[in-house]
């Protein structure tokens, strides 16, 4: 019987996940739960990266209570988001948060140096104005004081193993997500650093999923109870250790992260780097045993969650029933159009494109929930046709990981749409993939698919689903 301990920390809230392997079978037990507040400071969103060490201790110490005997623990967080230390190792100051205003416009001005077109074929990472290399820029570009003399800049599952161990490391798939690596040498972009007046040393080494960072210091030690226990990078990125967990028994898929916000995409060998995966918007990120991660996000239930956020928080159950009694495909949407990002009222958002679109308008929840359930599996499909013509192999299936894998009729819709078959599950991905990344066993996807339900949906309906999807390709190109 072997155990660890994964930390897995999103946008508002973390977890320490026990994960005990017996008997090649996975068991998974939440030991704690912690917010992760956005603090202000100086007019700015930073995150407060002290509490977050601080909730990880506390986790520890719950783990030595109970007399756990962990091998090692991991964390995973979010991406893009990085702290500063100074030369005498200590923190200068709380991290920017990515939803902080200060890098809007920053892309602009950095591709007046470095163009666009150049950027992306060094990194093969689509712009997104807080992306690492943009918040460096801006940085800069105000003389921040702490950037003027960092020593090194840490990614912040990286920032937290070291105030753990005392080693500074960089993780490869944390890293990846900054638009300052180069996807196929593996290494930071010497070109971005100097456009940003940096050096490779202001980085930490370099390292893939599976290292031994370091064991606990002898005052973490002496704050939790534990002993010397080990500290591993796993696929520090939170989608990365999403995708390690997809109980695929080969490469011959396609994989959707599905919540709020939506990830499609495969594993491949290679980046994928051309003038068509610039154009449709697709990023390469890094994967476990140095793959890359080529991907799109798309928006997921983000539509309809703002929609019950005006309707009283109606239960989804009572939305699907409603949604099945209304006409299929009646009302098409492009979920990622810019007018859904972020709109006062996304009900009245909808409505402003149902007229722009020359459709009707909708009046009831159910038309609301119907369109938006057929417009993301059309969407789905359309992505997922993408990857078909960039791909170097076949995709013979998708797999839904993550809470959208609880959703059956969008299961059922895409599975559909696509015209594949569907397996959804697991729900607790992030987590399993973290814990079966520091086990380092040689099966982890059998061992994942042996431990977890999953539920298979096959196509129904095709021919209906195809003609839907001629109509949404003609109102989308509106």
């Amino acid at each position: 019987m072997r155990k660890f301990l994964a930390i897995d920390i999103g946008a508002t809230s973390g977890r320490a996940i026990l994960g005990v392997l017996d008997g090649g079978r996975l068991t998974t037990e939440e030991i704690a739960r912690f917010p992760n507040r956005i603090i202000r400071e100086g007019g700015h969103w930073m995150w407060d990266l002290q509490a977050l060490f601080d909730a990880i201790v506390e986790a520890l110490r719950t783990v030595a209570d109970r007399k756990i005997e962990i091998e090692s623990v991991g964390i995973d967080t979010w991406g893009v988001d990085f702290a500063l230390f100074g030369k005498d190792g200590r923190l200068m100051r709380n991290p920017y948060c990515y939803r902080d205003p200060y890098t809007a416009g920053e892309p602009e001005r950095f591709f007046a140096r470095v163009p666009a077109e150049k950027v992306y074929d060094i990194t093969g990472i689509q712009v997104m104005d807080f992306n690492s290399l943009f918040q460096l820029s801006a940085l800069r570009r105000e003389d921040d004081a702490a950037l003027k003399v960092v020593d090194r800049i840490l990614f912040i599952p990286d920032a937290l193993s070291y105030m753990l161990t005392g080693r500074q490391v960089c993780e490869y798939t944390i890293a990846s997500t900054s638009q300052l690596l180069n996807p196929r040498t593996k290494e930071f972009s010497g070109e971005l650093l100097d456009a940003l007046g940096l050096q490779r040393s202001n980085f930490g080494e370099m390292v893939q999923p599976g290292t031994t960072i370091g064991t606990l210091t002898p005052e973490v030690q002496r704050l939790t109870g534990l002993g010397p226990v080990a500290v591993k990078a796993v696929a520090g990125h939170d989608t990365a250790s999403a995708v390690a967990a997809v109980p695929a028994s080969d490469r011959h898929f396609a994989y959707l992260s599905s919540g709020t916000w939506s990830l499609m995409g495969i594993e491949s060998e290679t980046p994928i780097i051309t003038a068509e995966s610039r154009a449709m918007n697709f990023t390469n990120e890094g994967g476990l045993g140095g793959t890359v991660r080529f991907l799109k996000n798309i928006c997921g239930m983000w539509l309809l969650e703002q929609c019950r956020a005006e309707w009283g928080d109606v239960a989804y159950d009572s939305l699907i029933e409603e949604a099945l009694a209304e006409e299929p495909f009646g009302i098409l949407l492009n979920p990622d159009e810019k007018c859904f990002s972020a709109p006062p009222s996304m009900t009245a958002a909808i409505r402003d494109w149902c007229k722009a679109t020359g459709q009707r308008v909708p009046e009831r929840r159910g038309e609301y929930t119907r369109a938006i359930f057929d417009s993301l599996a059309l969407r789905y499909r359309q992505v997922f046709g993408w990857l078909k013509d960039l791909a170097s192999f076949d995709m013979e299936r998708l797999h839904i990981i993550g809470g959208g894998a609880r959703n059956r009729l969008l299961n059922q819709f895409t599975s559909n749409a696509l015209g594949v078959t569907v397996i959804a599950g697991p729900v607790e991905c992030t987590a399993i993939g973290n814990i079966m990344v520091q086990a380092a066993e040689d099966n982890p996807r059998g061992i994942i698919a042996a431990s977890v339900d999953t539920e298979t949906y096959a196509p129904q309906d095709t021919g209906t689903w195809v003609a839907a999807y001629e109509k949404f390709i003609l109102i989308t190109k509106h």
